[in-house]
């Protein structure tokens, strides 16, 4: 008796699960990127009297109440999509006041705040990359998600492509289904697919398959095998002269004397300022934290360098692989301290380099894994 509970209650990965916690990745991100701007901008205003403070913290838990709430009462796919906005957006207003939550006088501005904030976005960023890494699909999960998927026929919106789709789900649950249940349901699923009296919607895509379609034909005209790969060897490279940058001044505060005066960036009031301060000065935790970003920048860029080195002797895949390990370092251990010293130039920086990661990853898979030979920016055939 307890076999059979302990399967059904097994848990089942919703259908399109990774797209929904990629609304909340990106309304997340959005979300303390825009408030901490609006903040800054507007000189930190806030919202009550002389006795009240209505912190946004409340509006963020409002927003996570409701996305709970949206999944709980109501079965379309589009409450699921609308929870996982709100959850990002909530999220994100609650997160954004955790240097109040961490410290005795309730700082906002404390300097460990927006690492703890970029950490927490990479956890769930990690949590989407396992999300979206496909699993084993046995019978019992190919019609959790073919049930699901008859939603469409409910709403009359089933078109012949996803029929087509959903017809193939149930012959998968045949196949592989061990009870004669299970084989039954999705036999009289099948059957109801195929009747002539089943409505049939037009097949048109909709607004985001229009923009993907636009984007695809866009790519087709422009982006280019040869375009695609200057691009990505010019941030590379200036990325990773950044890094060099780095490695110079840490060599500078090697061999500075005790008394030196170095242009330092440390965390000041409402944000993160230029101070030239003696070095002697510095706190304990700044100077250990400033010295570390420059070590680590100085490791990234000397890896962002060699792959585009690599890349235009014509040595593609070790230098796309060099490439993705650099940034990949680089955004999660150098732009973790630079939130430390300034967190408006580190989302820019970290922008840039996911972008350029982004562009290294489509690079791979378009045009290396389909190809058995690639050229180098000189012409020269790829033998790495």
């Amino acid at each position: 008796m307890n076999a059979p509970i302990r399967r059904i209650r097994r848990p089942v990965k919703r259908e399109s699960a990774e797209r929904y916690l990629m609304v909340t990745l990106v309304s997340f991100a959005g979300a303390v990127i825009l408030i901490r701007l609006f903040l800054e901008l507007t000189g930190y205003p806030q919202v009550g009297n002389s006795e009240l403070h209505i912190a946004h913290v409340l509006w963020g838990g409002l927003l996570l109440f409701a996305a709970s709430l949206l999944s709980l009462l109501f079965a379309n796919r589009w409450a699921y999509s609308a929870g996982a906005l709100l959850a990002g957006i909530g999220i994100g207003l609650f997160i954004d006041e955790v240097g109040k939550f961490i410290t005795q006088n309730n700082d906002y501005f404390f300097p460990a705040a927006a690492p703890i904030i970029y950490a927490f976005f990479l956890l769930t960023v990690l949590l989407y990359l396992q999300v979206r890494r496909p699993s084993p699909r046995d019978a019992r999960i190919e019609l959790y998600h073919a049930l699901e998927a008859f939603e469409e026929v409910l709403d009359r919106d089933l078109s012949a492509k996803e029929r087509a789709n959903l017809e193939a789900r149930l012959d998968r649950v045949i196949r592989k289904a061990e009870h004669p249940d299970t084989i039954r349901l999705a036999n009289a699923l099948r059957e109801f697919l195929a009747s002539d009296a089943l409505y049939l919607a037009a097949d048109s895509p909709g607004f985001w398959q229009r923009c993907v379609q636009q984007m695809r034909r866009y790519e087709g005209r422009w982006i280019t095998t040869r375009r695609l790969k200057v691009v990505l060897v010019s941030g590379l490279l200036a990325l990773g002269l950044g890094g060099l940058i780095s490695l110079a001044v840490l060599a500078i505060v090697a061999l500075a004397p005790a008394d030196a005066y170095l242009e330092v960036q440390l965390p000041a009031g409402k944000g993160a300022t230029s101070n030239d301060v003696p070095l002697e000065s510095l706190e304990l935790g700044a100077l250990v934290a400033w010295l570390a970003r420059l070590t680590l920048g100085g490791v990234a860029g000397l890896l962002l360098l060699a792959g585009a080195a690599f890349m235009i002797f014509g040595r593609d895949q070790r230098g796309c692989m060099l490439g993705y390990l650099g940034l990949l370092f680089s955004l999660t251990t150098v732009s973790l301290l630079d939130f430390y010293f300034d967190q408006f130039r580190a989302v820019v920086s970290a922008t840039i380099q996911l972008v350029v990661l982004l562009g290294v990853v489509f690079y791979r898979r378009r045009h290396l894994l389909l190809e058995p030979k690639n050229h180098s920016m000189y012409g020269k055939a790829d033998s790495g």
